[in-house]
């Protein structure tokens, strides 16, 4: 009776949070170090990321240029402008095309590298691995200004077998075309960034146990077939980080283009963050001057960032299902 009665009132409860908190207590001591490690990050990303984020939303109420206190309340006058600007959408179309095409072509062509490079008995291939890792680690603003220079004096010399073959009839602008600025930059973006995601797989291939493809050629395995049921599943947990995080940077593309074209010609190759820098920064840019708009630029972000959370969160479900089908196998 007293046991029902126990049970009834909660009485073994908070025994038993207490249990719960001594564990979560015992657990943190238990990875002091490992916390003491993450802390200065923690810190680091709640003053320069998480900070930010709340306290630029308050700007998105207010007509704000950027000087003084804001005090011209619009309430959601801001995230009207948005979603009917043009050019908004346009950034934004802009940002999609280069993720849909340079994420795929990036991950195919880095895959194909890794693969060739994680070869052992492939000769010089630490040098092939700092060659192709190399635009990586160089400073955007030197590539962006070099690239822009090349095609600037030698784009006619690239512009000669088109036109010979007839495919044009005048020298092609790469940058100073609308039709082709966009197209350049997804072009430079995917050499540019591919060492990162080759690394990548490089480091998940060298997890997958070599016993694996021993078992697989002697049940007769041919290269695609270990290929398709080795490599393939052995790669699948860390490939599905590296294609979020393919996804996410692509996304948030901003100094290559603004290097290159800073969004022109006429806006062709404006990115959302180029429109974002360009609204609340009153910079020329695409050749047209724009006022600086804190507000506008404020909610353009905050609805941008709303965009990467869902990506976000679509990741962490995706890993969530692979993990709990892997366990459930």
């Amino acid at each position: 009776m007293s046991t029902t009665r126990l049970a009834r009132t909660g009485g073994p409860r908070p025994a038993a949070a207490a249990g719960r908190g001594r564990s979560l207590w015992r657990t943190v001591r238990a990875s002091g170090w490992s916390y003491a490690y993450l802390a200065p990050f923690v810190v680091l990303t709640a003053a320069f990321v998480v900070y930010p984020i709340f306290a630029s939303l308050g700007y998105t109420f207010y007509d704000w240029d950027g000087i003084g206190e804001p005090s011209d309340f619009v309430g959601l006058a801001n995230f009207k402008q948005v979603a009917t600007d043009g050019y908004f959408w346009r950034a934004l179309g802009n940002s999609a095309l280069y993720t849909l095409v340079l994420v795929p072509v990036q991950l195919v062509l880095a895959l194909v590298l890794a693969l060739v490079l994680n070869n052992p008995r492939l000769r010089g291939s630490t040098f092939y691995r700092a060659l192709y890792f190399l635009p990586a680690i160089t400073s955007i603003a030197i590539v962006g200004i070099v690239l822009k220079l090349m095609l600037a004096n030698f784009g006619d010399a690239v512009s000669k077998p088109f036109l010979k073959l007839g495919l044009t009839d005048e020298p092609l602008q790469f940058l100073g075309s609308p039709h082709l600025s966009m197209w350049t930059v997804i072009a430079i973006g995917i050499w540019n960034t591919l060492g990162y995601n080759m690394i990548y797989f490089l480091a998940g291939l060298q997890t997958i146990p070599k016993d694996q493809y021993e078992a697989a050629q002697i049940d007769g395995a041919g290269r695609f077939a270990q290929f398709v049921h080795v490599t393939i599943p052995g790669l699948r947990n860390v490939g599905l980080v590296i294609v979020f995080l393919a996804i996410v940077g692509s996304l948030q593309v901003f100094d290559l283009v603004m290097v290159l074209t800073g969004g022109g010609p006429f806006y062709s190759s404006d990115v959302i963050t180029t429109y974002i820098y360009r609204e609340a920064f009153g910079q020329v840019g695409t050749g047209v001057a724009v006022e600086p708009h804190i507000g506008l630029a404020s909610a353009a972000s905050f609805l941008f960032g709303l965009l990467l959370l869902v990506v976000t969160s679509g990741q962490m479900l995706a890993i969530r299902r692979l993990r709990a089908r892997k366990e459930g196998k």
